[in-house]
């Protein structure tokens, strides 16, 4: 594992948002949906993440989640990730969203 020093840990922005809608994504490779999400302050984002073997459509809307808003928009396929989804690989590699233990407002920053 590579080190990192306490400047390059502070140029990540991982912030809280709120998932407002939740899309099926057909045209991804792997099963994902695309997820619309509000960051406060930064505004509503979109991305898409690869967690369909443990959550449905339904169940995301209003799940608050952390997510690094500082990378540069990347296109997938024909969708463009704004920010990136965080998580925890299950011992499955299936994907657990990183979430917060009570709810906070949107946009605030992992400190």
């Amino acid at each position: 594992m590579q080190q990192i020093n306490w400047n390059d840990f502070e140029k990540v922005e991982l912030r809280v948002g709120t998932i407002l809608e939740a899309f099926e994504f057909p045209e991804a490779r792997r099963p994902a949906y695309k997820l619309k999400v509000d960051f406060g302050e930064l505004g509503i984002k979109t991305s898409s993440a690869q967690i369909t073997k443990h959550y449905t459509l339904e169940e995301l809307p209003g799940k608050q989640i952390v997510g690094v808003v500082n990378f540069p928009k990347k296109q997938i396929g024909k969708f463009m990730s704004e920010f990136l989804v965080t998580g925890f690989a299950d011992e499955n590699g299936d994907i657990v969203l990183t979430a917060v233990e009570r709810k906070v407002p949107n946009g605030s920053k992992l400190v």
